[in-house]
């Protein structure tokens, strides 16, 4: 089956650039190219296409709005193309709220768009174009309520139990669920989620400001503390290790080479949950295309660990997930909802 593409971009060197990673694909094909919000509202309704590639930032209706009103009246898999400012990562985030299933950034003004750009965008219309999407109101902004943060005033204290999460394509929307049932005497949670560079502290300011516990991107060799959440950085490997002190652990961060066609990788992670917290850990793998995190998840069960899939219903894309059911790493296979209720069941850390 082709994957037909209509691509939205008010510039024409981006739309030609992604006309042409598109078409070299033998799986999918460009139908039609808007330059803006109204062109592409007629072709949506003429052509139907399977992925609409949607720049963030255009004049006139940007590509938010635009989305709000695509939601509601023909819901269709959207992968957002944003540029790397402030506003664009702002504006993206708000854009996978409003239900677009995944986002890519822009090439660079004047840097070559090489083989590895090439094969991103095509990895991520392949996951876009199987995900679930459904019907959305928009939703009024709501000014975040304060949060007593009293996680984050805590010195490091022993945690024999820490959990752990992966997720990729529909991960931003479920990790939020998560965070946001999770009590402030929670355990330390690390997570990876599959995100460009400068992206990844965006998605944990967000996150911080929604939830009771503390949430900031990971810092290489500071002190995993009982009621935070780390987010690995984009671009970085994100690892736990142990301190000479026992059950005391820091966060590392490491360049090495893509895993899975990842960096970070939730194998990376789940492997090193594996060999330095073993049945003191709980592992998620939550949405996501491919198989990143199945083998970890596996390793984290044999280590003793408890080890949780998110189920085909409640995933936006169920590729993750099936591969770990697949390999017998998970002992449970839950809905998003009772994922979370499972995680708030882990024993609370002390100290």
């Amino acid at each position: 089956m082709t994957i037909r593409v209509l691509i939205v971009d008010d510039s024409a060197l981006v739309r030609n650039v992604l006309k042409a990673i598109v078409n070299e694909q033998p799986d999918m094909q460009v139908v039609g190219m808007a330059p803006d919000a109204y062109a592409a509202r007629d072709m949506v309704r003429d052509l139907g296409p399977d992925v609409i590639t949607l720049d963030v930032e255009m004049p006139g209706m940007d590509g938010l709005a635009f989305l709000q009103q695509l939601m509601q009246v023909k819901p269709t898999p959207v992968l957002m193309v944003s540029s790397h400012t402030e506003a664009g990562s702002d504006i993206t985030f708000r854009a996978l709220d409003a239900g677009a299933v995944d986002f890519v950034t822009k090439p660079r003004p004047g840097a070559s768009v090489g083989q590895d750009y090439g094969e991103l965008i095509a990895y991520k219309i392949r996951a876009v174009a199987s995900a679930r999407v459904q019907a959305r109101a928009p939703k009024p902004p709501a000014a975040a309520a304060p949060r007593s943060k009293s996680g984050a005033k805590r010195a490091p204290a022993d945690t024999p139990r820490v959990i752990f999460i992966g997720a990729s394509t529909g991960g931003t929307h479920a990790i939020q669920e998560i965070l946001q049932a999770m009590p402030a005497s929670c355990p330390p949670i690390l997570i990876v989620q599959h995100m460009p560079e400068h992206f990844s502290r965006p998605f944990a300011s967000r996150l911080d400001a929604m939830c009771d516990i503390a949430v900031k991107e990971a810092e290489d060799g500071e002190p995993l503390l009982a009621g935070h959440a780390y987010i690995g950085p984009g671009d970085l490997h994100f690892l736990i290790r142990r301190t000479d002190a026992p059950r005391r652990y820091i966060a590392h961060l490491a360049q090495a080479d893509p895993v899975n066609l990842h960096r970070p990788s939730v194998d990376i992670l789940f492997r090193s949950a594996a060999k330095r917290v073993g049945a003191g850990a709980t592992g998620a793998l939550l949405t996501g295309m491919g198989k990143d995190g199945a083998q970890g998840l596996l390793e984290m069960r044999q280590s003793g660990a408890r080890t949780i899939a998110q189920d085909e219903t409640s995933c936006v894309v169920f590729g993750m997930p099936r591969e770990a059911i697949r390999l017998g790493a998970a002992v449970e296979v839950l809905p998003l909802a009772e994922i979370a209720r499972r995680l708030r069941e882990a024993p609370e850390a002390s100290g």
